[in-house]
This record gives structure tokens, C-alpha cells and sequence, in this order.
């Protein structure tokens, strides 16, 4: 991999989509050209240490947890927001981790997911076209020619909100917040809702009585109280992304610092497209969402663009398939993969392909369709001798009501209660210790399948 990164020229060159529509372009280059002056989000040395943890994922010795936000807002922001959104999902890996007596590498989709592809470029409401929202990054969620303008300004802010939560989250997870035992003890006040299976009272009962054997056996040093944690987003502006990208003083290799891992979206990964060829330059870790009219020739031809070299950790396949399609449509990829003697992170996202409109009007997805296509991903993966590694859910730290089912039985009625997302719906916190459940017994399930961590010592004489 080369020190040349494409210029944005050569980018805007190239086919694109999803692209803003700025009306001054010289207010656009100011931008741009500001961006560039401003420091990293990111180090490329985090960036190395999290496409090493993907590695081990693909060698079947981690397992990854993605999840936050569908898409950030500006007015979201906040302390309690993001301590929110790091709350769950450091509560929903404690429970995989001892589950499934595996590593568990903790991504948020956090710090730089303000932008949304969307299926149409209009909105119209009572007779009025408008353009469709596109995230904070680009223009406003309210209805008004203003606020639905492109306005490159909002990259500024975009990097300044990134910025902010990138600062908390470190704070947090280094501070004591990360604390095993008091992460422990919200999922305690969860299992012991009368709603929760007796089961996963019992998972919790287990670990508390773990965590105090550890610390009656002095364990008390940083590895209960610190955790790593990472951001990614979607890749998808290429004027945030280009500005973003440097070349590391270290290695002289460009990286771009907008965020640990980024990924490329299922409507963004055209092989001659100006998104794939940005992405194969820089050398962070890089997700690539399928969906199900991905072929192995797509997914093929995308790792040999992106990975010529065969980086370990380089390459995350985040299948979206579908509750219906899952058992169909993933083994073909997952064979031509391995066929290839490629090794990736294997990674599923049990939300984009189950989202459907009530009769009410509200966007929703079914908590069982989610756990669905979850149980088909690991199935698939049992059947075929491949390792399951990881899970990509949009979630938040809120009490919200987006997603239909769960534990709570969350119906149609209750959507208007707090439908708060500003595009897709979310599981709530609830919703999401559930599924940590649920996966934390898969995982058990399997670990007959790969070396235990405690073989090791089995035999040593010392």
C-alpha cells in the first residue's frame, strides 16, 4: 500500500452517489480546506491496535460488538447521551464475555455517524417537495427549504460533535465508568425484572459470583476498571472523509483519522466507484456491508480492490440480509470467501434487512425478526465450520419505543410513545441486554469449537 491517496479531483471522477448537492462550491472548498488544517479525531496507532483485535476475530478468537446510533444528531451531544449509548453496550459485552469466555472488541457507531444514504433524493408532504433528510451532516430534519438545504458548514460541526464524544468516551471508559462490577450491576437490575427469562437471571447470578471470586482473589488493577473502545461510521461523504485522511509521521501510510473503522454502505460499494477507491488507500480496518443481492464475485472482487495484500484484520463483511433470507443467501458468500483462502471478520447486522412500516405509519423493525436473522447467522456459520464474528445493531442507551417485541412486548400503539430516532429505529436498552442474552448463549453454545483459554495451562508442568 502506497503513501498516495487520490485527490479529490480524481474522486469526483469517478461514479458517485449519495453525494450532498452544495450551491456555492467555493463555500464548499472553504470547508474542505479548513478540515484538513484541524487535528486528527483519531491515531493511526489505535487504528493498527483495532485491525489487529479484527484479526482475531477472523481467527475465530474474538467476537466484535458494533452498535450505537442510526444516525448521530447535534442536539444529542450530550453527557448522558453518550454515557447512555456506552452503558449498554459495555453492559451487553460483559455478558458475551463470560458467556462466551471470548474477548469481546467493543465498536461504537459513534463519533461520526451524522450522514444517511437514502432511497430517494425528495421528500414530499402536502404538496411540497423538499430534499430528503440526510443526516446532520448535511442538512436540517425539519421540514423548511432552509433547514433541508446542503450546507457544507454543518462538516465543521460535524468534526466539532465528533470531536466532543470522542473526548467523553475516552473519559469514561478510562475513568472508572468501564468498572466490571458496576457494569455488572445494571445488567443485575435488568435479569431481575419479572418481564426476563429466569435463564438470564441465572447467566447473572454466575458472573456476579465471577466477579466476586476475582475480587476476594485481589484481582483489583486496571483490567476490571478500563476498557478499549472504538469509533467507526459510515464512510460515506467523501469531502469529510478526504479531509480527514493524513499520512502517519510513523509508517508515512495515510489514515483516515475521521474514525477507527469505517465502514463502505451497501449502496456505496460500486468496484469503479469513487468510494471504494478512496477506501482501499487508507489503512485503517474497513467494514463492507452485503445485502442480499451480493454475490461472491461482489464481495470477491471488493476484498481484492480494498485488501490486495491480505492484511490480517483488514476486511469486515457486515451481511445484512434479511430474517427471511439469511439461511439462503449468506452461505454462498461465506463459501466463496473461504474457497479464496481469504481470513475476515464474518459480521452480522440483524437490522437493516427486517425494517417495515405499521399500520400506524411508523418505521419499525420486530425484535424477533432481529433475533431471527441472528440465530440464522450463527446457524449458517455452525453448518459450515466457519466462525460467527460479530453482531452490528443500531441501539441506544434510551427508553425509547421504535422497535416492535422484546421482553417488555412492545406493540404498535406504543411506537408513538417515544419515537425519537431521526431515521431508523432502534433497540432500546431493554431490547438490547436481551439480545446480549440471547448471543451470550450462542456463543456458549459453540465454544466447544475453538481452543479454550484455560487449556493452555492444562498441561504445563511448571
Amino acid at each position: 500500500m502506497s503513501a498516495h491517496v487520490p485527490s479529490l479531483e480524481d474522486l469526483r471522477a469517478k461514479p458517485q452517489v449519495q453525494q450532498p448537492t452544495y450551491q456555492d462550491p467555493a463555500e464548499a472548498q472553504r470547508v474542505i480546506d479548513q478540515l484538513r488544517t484541524l487535528p486528527p479525531l483519531v491515531f493511526a496507532g489505535e487504528c493498527d491496535e483495532l485491525r489487529d483485535k479484527l484479526a482475531e476475530v477472523a481467527e475465530g478468537r474474538a467476537f466484535l460488538l458494533q452498535g450505537g446510533d442510526c444516525a448521530e444528531t447535534f442536539d444529542t451531544v450530550t453527557g448522558d447521551n453518550v454515557k447512555g449509548k456506552l452503558r449498554v453496550l459495555l453492559s451487553m459485552a460483559v455478558v458475551m464475555t463470560y458467556a462466551g469466555q471470548i474477548p469481546i472488541v467493543k465498536v461504537g457507531r459513534i463519533a461520526g455517524q451524522y450522514a444517511k444514504p437514502r432511497s430517494k433524493d425528495t421528500e414530499t408532504r402536502d404538496g411540497v417537495t423538499l430534499p430528503s433528510y440526510r443526516g446532520d451532516a448535511v442538512n436540517g430534519l425539519e421540514f423548511t427549504e432552509q433547514a433541508r438545504r446542503h450546507d457544507p458548514e454543518r462538516l465543521l460541526r460535524v468534526y466539532n460533535a465528533s470531536s466532543a464524544t470522542l473526548n467523553l468516551v475516552r473519559a469514561f471508559v478510562k475513568g472508572g465508568f468501564a468498572d466490571l462490577r458496576t457494569i455488572h450491576s445494571w445488567n443485575a437490575d435488568f435479569v431481575r425484572n419479572s418481564n426476563v427469562e429466569n435463564r438470564y437471571e441465572e447467566l447473572a447470578d454466575e458472573i456476579e459470583r465471577a466477579l466476586a471470586f476475582m475480587v476476594t482473589c485481589g484481582v483489583s488493577d486496571q483490567t476490571l476498571s478500563e476498557v478499549d473502545f472504538y469509533a467507526s461510521h459510515e464512510a460515506l461523504l467523501l469531502d469529510y472523509e478526504h479531509a480527514m485522511t493524513r499520512i502517519d509521521s510513523r509508517s508515512q501510510l495515510p489514515y483516515d483519522t475521521s474514525g477507527h473503522m469505517i465502514w463502505i454502505g451497501e449502496r456505496t460499494r460500486q468496484l469503479d466507484g469513487a468510494h471504494v477507491e478512496l477506501l482501499r488507500h487508507v489503512q485503517n480496518p474497513i467494514g463492507i456491508k452485503l445485502g442480499p443481492t451480493s454475490t461472491p464475485e461482489d464481495a470477491l472482487g471488493l476484498a481484492d480492490a480494498i485488501d490486495p495484500d491480505r492484511i490480517p484484520g483488514r476486511i469486515t463483511f457486515i451481511t445484512r440480509m434479511g430474517a427471511s433470507n439469511v439461511r439462503e443467501k449468506l452461505p454462498p458468500l461465506v463459501r466463496g470467501i473461504e474457497a479464496s483462502g481469504r481470513k475476515v471478520a464474518w459480521v452480522c447486522d440483524p437490522m437493516h434487512g427486517n425494517t417495515f412500516e405499521t399500520g400506524n405509519g411508523f418505521k419499525t423493525r420486530s425484535y424477533s425478526d432481529v433475533v431471527e436473522e441472528l440465530n440464522g447467522f450463527f446457524d449458517v456459520h455452525d453448518e459450515l465450520g466457519t466462525w460467527p464474528g460479530g453482531m452490528h445493531i443500531e441501539l441506544t442507551g434510551d427508553d425509547v419505543t421504535e422497535c416492535l417485541g422484546g421482553a417488555f412486548e412492545l406493540g404498535e400503539a406504543d411506537l408513538a410513545n417515544r419515537y425519537q430516532t431521526a431515521c431508523d429505529p432502534r433497540l432500546n436498552r431493554n431490547q438490547s441486554l436481551e439480545l446480549a442474552f440471547m448471543v451470550a448463549e450462542r456463543l456458549s453454545d459453540g465454544r466447544i469449537k475453538r481452543p479454550n483459554l484455560i487449556d493452555e495451562f492444562r498441561n504445563n508442568d511448571f
